[in-house]
């Protein structure tokens, strides 16, 4: 059977021009155009379409008087129809200058055109504003990347990760691809496993990140090495994270955190100036992770708005109010939060947040309202004046205020209370606008204990060097221990992780027996790498920043999928292909797989 197929494969004309990038210059000028049919708009003689690329629409205009065939052709034209056209620029009339887009003062007296391919009708709006759930979204991704938003979000995107390469060219750093099959090494979260057909029974794994190979090339000289990086990492996801990410990954040999700081100060500045036209006051803050954890209850603060933790311990010391006194005798602490007097709860409000402390956290609230009378709510009688006095004074409380306090050990409390505070700033909406608060976290401990392992566990990961200051705590109390690691935190948002890197075979090895490994299973394990460290390793370290969250944060957008081509959903699903799906069991047998349902 004989086929007949309407629409050739090659345009009939050469495009001038993006059809966004016309302006009132552009007037008497010849031109041919491609893109989507936006909209149009029969009015019974002229005929106008929106004719959308890339940059942007431009408007046409169909004379059946001028250019008969023209305008029969677009008679036949519907939304998201491909169509060529060709024409002349033309200045439009005061009174129908468009100033909502770019291309307002012109439009295009089309001359030809022609439909070079038709479109069923989308199943969402491709237009600015409102479009359909993010499912069908996500259903139909190749129709939501033509939206204008998506088309800003992944240029915008592009321009960041090109000012990230020209700055660290400029900086002396070279670009160096490493292995996407590796071998599976424990660094924190699951590996995604890839079968070797010609090795059966053996496994790749997918790299969680290069750390190891990028410290392999500062062991081969390379000095300043960096890459972008794409890391895979089989963990539940959220609305900031993705099973596949790309990351601005570097390293640098013999460098104090200083030196890390100070470059990637300076790589933000050049983004943020570069993609979006904005000057990023340097240097950033600093804080401890201890000073972050007192002061905010997490690692990574938001500092566009105070309302920070308290410690009232000194204040309720001699204290008559049986909880706080009961609590302060365990040896637990009082912690409280000050909601300045324009920022108001209503009763129900207090008991709600109350009551979920109590269910979720097991936590309990006691909380009072400031008046110029004095302390209102449920423990105000049994507050002594002293205490409201020494409240005042270490929590600034002044009338109008409200205090929500919390007592327990404070690797409980200062977490709840942290979470808390940002469920705050959401709810007087502290936390919007465009401001960009950095900041640099530093002094992580280097282990935490796992109570449901049982064991040490790294805070960053086993690779991380010790705080020189620290050292002898290896011997006696490691979770004294603090690290050589660092995060650079934006607007309550972790942007990227490093740490100085242990540069000793002694010293790694010590590092991985307090994290329960043999020294048999270590050097199963990491071999290659004790092995690479003996041979004049010199000292390294470096950093790794996400560049879908950084996107995501440069397009003020609160989901990685909105800066991402083709994401994935929180089930770790792409539901336009239908990844992941079922493989041929024959391929199967070719890996010496058996699935087992």
């Amino acid at each position: 059977m004989t086929t007949n197929f309407a629409f050739s494969p090659l345009p009939p004309w050469p495009r001038t021009d993006y059809c966004g990038a016309l302006r009132a210059g552009d007037a008497g000028r010849q031109v041919g155009l491609w893109g989507w049919v936006a909209a149009r708009r029969d009015h019974g003689g002229l005929i106008f379409i929106d004719l959308r690329d890339r940059e942007g629409i431009v408007q046409l205009v169909f004379n059946p008087e001028r250019n008969p065939t023209a305008h029969e052709v677009a008679r036949g034209t519907r939304a998201e129809y491909y169509l060529a056209a060709k024409g002349e620029v033309l200045r439009r009339s005061q009174s129908t200058v468009n100033a909502q887009i770019p291309t307002g003062t012109v439009e295009v007296a089309v001359s030809e055109a022609k439909i070079l391919n038709t479109s069923q009708a989308p199943p969402f709006p491709l237009g600015e504003g409102e479009t359909g759930n993010e499912e069908v979204r996500l259903r139909y991704r190749y129709l939501d990347l033509r939206r204008p938003e998506m088309q800003r979000n992944l240029r915008l995107r592009h321009r960041a990760v090109r000012a990230v390469r020209d700055f660290l060219d400029q900086s002396g750093f070279v670009e160096i691809e490493t292995p996407i099959l590796w071998r599976p090494t424990p660094e924190g979260a699951r590996d995604y496993l890839v079968p070797s057909r010609v090795n059966p029974g053996r496994f790749y794994a997918l790299p969680q990140s290069p750390q190891l190979l990028k410290q392999l090339l500062m062991i081969s000289g390379y000095d300043r090495y960096y890459q972008i990086a794409r890391c895979f990492r089989d963990e539940d996801l959220r609305a900031n994270r993705q099973p596949e990410f790309s990351q601005i990954d570097l390293e640098m040999t013999c460098p104090r955190p200083d030196d890390i700081h100070g470059l990637v100060e300076g790589m933000l500045a050049a983004v943020y100036r570069e993609a979006a036209g904005i000057d990023v006051p340097l240097p950033f803050p600093r804080l401890t992770y201890a000073e972050a954890m007192e002061r905010f209850g997490v690692d990574k603060p938001d500092l566009r708005f105070d309302l920070e933790l308290k410690r009232l311990d000194q204040a309720f010391a001699a204290t008559g109010f049986k909880v706080f006194a009961e609590a302060l005798a365990r040896g637990e602490n009082i912690y409280a939060i000050r909601v300045p007097g324009h920022l108001q709860f209503t009763r129900r409000e207090l008991d709600e947040i109350a009551e979920t402390l109590k269910v979720r956290q097991g936590l309990g609230l006691a909380w009072a309202k400031i008046t110029e009378a004095g302390w209102q709510g449920p423990i105000a009688k049994f507050v002594e004046d002293k205490a409201r006095a020494d409240c005042a004074r270490i929590a600034g409380v002044q009338a109008g205020d409200t205090l929500l306090m919390v007592a327990g050990r404070p690797a409980k409390v200062r977490p709840v209370l942290g979470e808390l505070r940002l469920q705050l700033g959401d709810k007087f909406g502290l936390r919007g606008g465009e401001e960009l608060r950095f900041l640099w976290i530093v002094e992580f401990p280097l282990f935490d204990y796992s109570e449901q392992e049982r064991r040490l566990v790294s805070v960053n990961h086993p690779f991380t060097a010790p705080h020189p200051d620290d050292l002898e705590f290896l011997n006696t109390d490691p979770l004294k221990a603090r690290a050589l690691a660092y995060d650079i935190v934006l607007n309550g948002e972790e942007m990227g992780g490093g740490s100085i890197r242990i540069h000793n075979p002694e010293l790694q090895m010590k590092a991985f027996e307090l994290l329960g490994f043999t020294r048999t299973e270590a050097n199963e394990k990491f071999g290659f790498l004790l092995e690479a460290l003996s041979y004049g390793a010199p000292p390294h370290g470096g950093i790794a920043l996400g560049v879908d969250r950084l996107a995501m944060m440069l397009c003020h957008t609160e989901s990685l999928r909105d800066v991402i081509a083709f994401p994935k959903t929180q089930r770790a699903v792409d539901l336009m292909s239908g990844a992941p799906g079922e493989v041929d069991p024959r391929q199967l047998r070719e890996l010496s797989i058996k699935v087992i349902k």
